[in-house]
């Protein structure tokens, strides 16, 4: 009970900092609508091209948002000296870790929910009857991003290139996480057979778990690095 306590404390406290900073959101919202845009506008006026390309948009703009958001929780940390005090709190660094994933992984998804009706009004594409399953893909698949790029920006938070290396080191490892997301979420909106994306569904949680398992058993050996 005390790790989970310890949990939701780190969770607690990176979503009031942000709540008071504000930093984050205004970074990865005004991101996000720039990358929806710019792609819409790339895409030209084909309504078909329009369609099959919302869901690779919304990703896209996902997943540059989650870069920023995992960056900045480790970097805020570390700026007002708060990063050596949690790592020498009498807690398993792993309750450390889930803190700020639960805090990153809430935020991302928020933002997916947010920019969801967006996309589909500005791509033309319908949600239709999947809603409910596309908004569990948006879950799963925002979960798995924030699980790497937590890890990584802890890898990376006490780097003088933690904002190149970053990107650079995650992204070939959460590769997987996006196609599996960008599929499922394309049989939803594009094709509409809700057993396909039931079936990437499921392999996006396996990729989910496998990923939590292995930055669990690592984390504590990064942050000691």
């Amino acid at each position: 009970m005390n790790d989970l306590r310890a949990v939701l404390w780190v969770a607690r406290k990176d979503l009031l900092q942000e709540s008071r900073s504000k930093a984050v959101t205004v970074a990865t919202v005004f991101f996000s609508a720039v990358t929806l845009g710019v792609l819409a506008f790339a895409f030209g006026e084909n309504p078909l091209l329009l369609r099959e390309g919302a869901m690779g948009a919304l990703w896209v703009a996902l997943a540059f948002a989650g870069v920023i958001s995992a960056a900045q929780s480790w970097q805020a940390d570390l700026e007002d000296g708060a990063l050596e005090a949690l790592l020498v709190w009498p807690v398993p660094r792993a309750a450390v870790y889930l803190g700020k994933l639960l805090a990153n992984w809430g935020l991302m998804t928020a933002l997916g929910a947010l920019l969801l009706p967006v996309a589909a009004g500005l791509y033309g594409a319908p949600l239709g009857p999947g809603l409910l399953l596309l908004l569990l893909v948006i879950a799963a698949g925002t979960l798995g991003f924030a699980l790497i790029a937590v890890f990584y920006a802890g890898l990376t938070a006490n780097l003088r290139a933690r904002e190149s290396l970053l990107p650079v080191l995650m992204f070939p490892v959460v590769v997987p996480i996006l196609l599996a997301a960008v599929r499922a979420s394309n049989a939803i909106v594009g094709s509409g057979d809700l057993a396909l994306a039931d079936a990437w569904l499921r392999l996006l949680v396996g990729f989910d778990l496998v990923y939590a398992v292995v930055c669990l058993a690592l984390f504590r050996f990064v942050v000691e690095a």
